[in-house]
């Protein structure tokens, strides 16, 4: 058997939900995942010594893992001074079941987003550690994406996730999920009788009030929309208003934005952005979404911009902010990109 123990695998979600694992493997406070300072790190990062001394070239290396035996390889995309980056070393690969299982069925191969090394990526093309970085639209680092033995992308993991939903996605890959369901309707099996029911969500005076009709598609809007899609009894919710959204400079930029929260798991009716009648549940497993609380960002005709479904604090959440009110998608689509040249 290649995942873990399926009745381990659904305790621990449950588990992590509610009480997120530390560096240690032992019952940890939620601090450890979701509550750090995410400003650039002073030290550049080291990553940890088994991932893959690769020269790079993905097909290769690719090769050497199926005849090793494994079924795959991950490309990781990083920054020397990610904060996020830092909490996926520290908290999920500190963590010695997902070291090893991540071992025994993938080689990591590491790019920096900023690099000039020479890459030959999965299909053959060779560029920049720097050109592949911006054509996979790393938007958010660690980005992880996952090949499978063939060469096809399995998976991909934009930002930093805790700890049981990195397992779940080393098991989603290694186990072949992947070939007949999506991930957030792997996550949901799995969860089985411990998914959530609609709960009763964090509050925010700028949040708009229902019915939900977000058509933009024959109106356009005089200003962006937000949507927030978050769950009751959500830690990582509860620490985004609590923390973030209390910040003055971060909750004057929201003011400039039309603002909605939907419940992730709830049959609220919604008028989507482009103009279809569906609900907030249905809605969220079109857009792919599986983890609360996401922000997704749409501007005036309805398009979305950029998204943040994964852990975040107040740095990058200023930063996408800003990016989106200086209206910088539109000369510079890749958000990346855009904060390097970003005035000072």
């Amino acid at each position: 058997m290649t995942g873990f123990h399926p009745m381990a695998t659904v305790m621990l979600l449950w588990l992590s939900l509610l009480w997120p694992l530390g560096a240690a493997g032992t019952v940890a406070d939620a601090h450890n995942v979701y509550e750090f300072d995410d400003f650039p790190l002073k030290e550049p990062l080291e990553h940890p010594a088994w991932f893959k001394k690769s020269l790079l070239d993905l097909p290769d290396d690719l090769a050497e893992a199926v005849s090793a035996g494994k079924k795959g390889i991950i490309v990781y995309f990083g920054q020397a001074r990610c904060a996020y980056c830092q909490k996926l070393m520290e908290v999920n690969l500190g963590l010695s079941d997902i070291v090893s299982y991540t071992r025994r069925n993938f080689d990591v191969i590491s790019v920096d987003i900023w690099g000039m090394a020479s890459v030959t990526n999965i299909k053959g093309r060779t560029l920049s550690e720097r050109e592949l970085a911006l054509r996979e639209k790393t938007n958010f680092t660690p980005s992880l994406i996952f090949y499978d033995g063939e060469g096809r992308e399995a998976l991909r993991l934009r930002g930093y996730y805790p700890p049981y939903q990195f397992r779940a996605a080393l098991e989603y890959v290694a186990d072949g999920h992947y070939r007949k369901e999506g991930f957030p309707e792997y996550l949901a099996r799995g969860e089985g009788s411990f998914a959530f029911e609609p709960g009763e969500l964090n509050e925010e005076e700028f949040f708009a009030p229902a019915p939900h009709n977000l058509d933009r598609s024959r109106v356009p809007s005089d200003r962006p929309l937000v949507v927030f899609f978050e769950q009751g009894d959500c830690h990582a919710c509860d620490v985004l208003h609590n923390e973030p959204l209390r910040e003055p400079s971060i909750r004057g930029l929201f003011d400039r934005f039309d603002n909605v929260q939907l419940d992730i798991w709830s049959d609220t009716p919604v008028i989507t952005p482009d103009g279809r009648r569906t609900t907030a549940k249905k809605w969220a497993r079109e857009l792919g979404l599986f983890y609360a609380p996401s922000i997704l960002f749409f501007d005036e005709r309805g398009k979305e911009i950029i998204r943040v479904d994964s852990v975040v604090r107040f740095y990058r959440l200023r930063n996408v902010l800003n990016y989106i009110t200086a209206r910088g998608y539109l000369t510079e689509p890749n958000y990346q990109r855009w904060r390097l040249n970003e005035p000072s």
